[in-house]
């Protein structure tokens, strides 16, 4: 990331800031971050002790984890071997792959990143023997010590095992193995992150605990230990939390937030968490009638998997997007726009939006207070 292209400096108005950029709206975001702790003790039973580890594939940022971490987080979790790497280098102590890691040059980096580091913590899923085997061989090759845990198919259908067998086969084997430290289980159900009904999250969440439950009695059944069960995300945590289940929560997108999340009915005991993530764009075209405008940002600075973003001001909405331009159609009452006004789009998917960006201009007020680098942009090996 050249610093020369930075969209804007500490100082700088918002007007100055070249656009297209990736805003943090700092007053929400400190919310954010500590609504999610607060939210966490408050929910804790009488001597219960819960870990949040934040999950960094929405923010890419070691800045952001950083302030995770000194709110109280036990480390972050992330996504893909790449992306722990730049995390470990940059001072996180305790990075969970919260994925399985197979190709084993990408474990042999992995073993040598943890041989390098080995006051950090490195934790990776398994789901199979031969994953098990691999990863042990690049730990023995390096030296290095490795967190494993077993993957558990709670819902979401992708990854993980299903039967009480399949755990314990695992989890043997792991423990079979000196480089390796069996930690427990990993019980997370995305799909459930964005099931619109309270009722629809609490069901899937249900099924979900009951499944992790089972798979942990199991273990212990079997004299062996299951340390943590750690899943749950932004829109479901305060549910494993109320089961008893989890030791650990993963919520990522609740510091930034998007239109997505947003169209989640809330639960009445769980924060609000305000959106702090936006995409800056400028009209750079109005028509002859202004009854449309041109902004300078599209589809290379919005990801639109979970829909088109949102313009925040009142009376305009999104008619389409295409690579580089976004057209807003102005709806009856709205104040007019103006080439070189300045508009905040809300993105669909707030992660992939990250992704797409090398900095993050985090504004307090009128002012950039600083700028962020997306440390981990496309870190996705």
């Amino acid at each position: 990331m050249d610093p020369s292209w930075q969209p804007a400096q500490p100082g700088d108005r918002l007007a100055a800031i070249d656009t297209p950029a990736l805003l943090v709206d700092l007053d929400a975001f400190d919310a954010n971050l500590a609504a999610l702790m607060q939210a966490v003790a408050a929910a804790a039973a009488p001597g219960q002790s819960i870990r949040v580890r934040p999950h960094a594939k929405s923010h890419k940022c070691v800045a952001i984890a950083r302030q995770q971490l000194a709110l109280g987080a036990s480390g972050i979790c992330v996504q893909k071997a790449a992306e722990a790497e730049v995390f470990i280098r940059a001072g996180i102590p305790d990075v969970l792959i919260t994925n399985e890691v197979v190709a084993p040059r990408k474990l042999a980096r992995l073993a040598a990143v943890a041989a390098e580091h080995p006051q950090a913590r490195i934790g990776l899923c398994v789901d199979a023997l031969g994953g098990v085997g691999a990863l042990a061989t690049a730990c023995t090759a390096h030296r290095a010590r490795i967190d494993v845990y077993v993957e558990l198919d709670v819902g979401q259908d992708r990854c993980g095992v299903r039967t009480d067998a399949q755990v314990l086969a695992l989890a043997q084997a792991v423990c079979r193995q000196a480089g390796l430290a069996f930690m427990g289980l990993h019980a997370y159900h995305g799909a459930a992150q964005h099931l619109r009904t309270l009722e629809e999250r609490a069901a899937a969440i249900a099924q979900a605990a009951e499944r992790a439950r089972a798979a942990r009695a199991a273990l212990l059944a079997a004299g062996l230990p299951c340390p943590i069960v750690t899943g749950a995300g932004t829109g479901t945590f305060m549910l494993e939390l109320s089961s008893g289940v989890y030791d650990e929560i993963q919520p990522g997108s609740y510091p930034l937030m998007d239109a997505d999340y947003a169209r989640n009915a809330a639960a009445a005991d769980a924060p609000r968490f305000a959106q702090s993530l936006f995409v800056l764009a400028e009209v750079i075209s109005v028509r002859d009638d202004g009854g449309r405008a041109t902004l300078d940002a599209g589809l290379k600075s919005l990801a639109t998997d979970s829909g088109p973003p949102l313009a925040d001001l009142a009376g305009w909405q999104v008619r389409s997007l295409s690579d580089e331009h976004t057209v807003l159609d102005r709806v009856a009452g709205a104040h007019a726009l103006q080439v070189g006004d300045r508009v905040r789009l809300i993105p669909g998917h707030c992660d992939p939006t990250v992704n797409l960006h090398d900095w993050i201009v985090a504004c307090r007020g009128d002012h950039v207070a600083e700028v962020w680098p997306v440390n981990a942009r496309g870190a996705v090996f």
